[in-house]
């Protein structure tokens, strides 16, 4: 099977179902935000520090797979069974962050990006999945979409964010606090 088959030439795409849509449209743009997302994951589940979060990862990785799945099917497209995304899968994200909640320091400032490269991937990852969820909730002004997708993507934010805060402590580094400049008085 070849990998190219040039129907994308002019700058469009088929949905699940056939329609064909223009590579530019909010559908397209939320799914490839999806899968630029799932990239992201991947390269988290490489770091070492993660090894014992490897199968966490890919399930969340499966289940932006599924997310894709249902954001590039035609709405009323009812020949294929897509898989589906539960409350399990929001409820697996809420206790994972529990766990990290309960290990690491209370947090008391707003928490600057970076510290050490595995920590700045998440964040990389965490503000591309806010992006995603930005481009589904657009797609959802126009176009019906679960809202169990927008609840999982709002989630996997929030998941990211502890995983950096989990990283950032098991690797022994100090968390860069943001501290706002006083204004001067004129």
């Amino acid at each position: 099977m070849k990998i190219y088959t040039k129907t994308g030439d002019k700058g469009t795409t088929s949905l699940i179902g056939g329609t064909r849509l223009s590579k530019a449209h909010i559908r397209i743009e939320a799914y490839g935000t999806i899968d630029e997302l799932n990239s992201y994951i991947g390269l988290l589940r490489d770091q070492p520090v993660n090894e014992n979060r490897r199968d966490l990862l890919k399930e969340i990785q499966d289940r932006l797979f599924t997310i894709g799945s249902h954001l590039a099917s035609e709405p009323e497209q009812t020949k294929k069974i897509l898989p589906d995304l539960s409350e399990e899968d929001i409820r697996l994200l809420e206790i994972s962050m529990d766990e990290i909640d309960a290990i690491v320091p209370a947090l008391r400032a707003f928490v600057l990006p970076g510290g050490h490269q595995s920590v700045s991937f998440g964040h990389i990852a965490r503000t591309v999945c806010r992006r995603a969820e930005r481009g589904v909730i657009h797609l959802q002004t126009q176009e019906e979409v679960e809202d169990s997708v927008v609840k999982y993507l709002n989630r996997l934010s929030d998941y990211l964010f502890m995983l950096c805060r989990a990283m950032t402590y098991e690797l022994g580094i100090e968390e860069v606090t943001w501290k706002p400049r006083v204004a001067s008085k004129k």
